[in-house]
């Protein structure tokens, strides 16, 4: 097995700063003030992490349409465009509910992406990189629901 490769490494784990931000600007509502005051409403709390995991699954789409074009099957390439389809129609209905499909879409993508990395079309290392990254954004997104 190799290892992830270090941009991967480093710009996946940088992707997460928007979810964990959240989550902090959750718990802390001083940090959320400040945040509010700094950056604005919409830059904090659930609204950080759902407009910007809706988007995570968008380009997940995007990532998969890459591994999908080494094949040459239809399957492959329908099975790319769920997470940005799930992320368009199941983030609506407020906070929670779409919290709740995000950490439903984050859990169908890492399953998406064991598909492609069984077929060869993901890197070997793809899997423990998603596998973490997965993890700390579903609880992340699950904040949310707790507090």
């Amino acid at each position: 097995m190799t290892s992830i490769p270090r941009p991967a490494l480093l710009l996946g784990l940088a992707g997460l700063i928007p979810f964990l931000w959240g989550a902090l600007t959750v718990v802390l509502p001083g940090l959320a003030e400040w945040g509010t005051e700094i950056m604005g409403p919409r830059f904090v709390g659930p609204y950080v992490q759902l407009f910007y995991g809706a988007i995570i699954l968008a380009f997940m789409s995007g990532v998969l349409w890459g591994f999908a074009a080494q094949g040459s099957d239809w399957q492959g390439y329908a099975l790319s465009v769920l997470p940005a389809l799930w992320a368009f129609f199941m983030t609506g209905g407020g906070a929670d509910r779409a919290a709740a499909a995000l950490i439903v879409g984050f859990l169908g993508l890492l399953a998406l992406d064991r598909h492609f990395w069984k077929r060869g079309l993901a890197p070997q290392w793809w899997m423990r990189l998603r596998v973490l990254l997965t993890l700390v954004v579903v609880n992340a997104l699950a904040v949310d629901l707790i507090f």
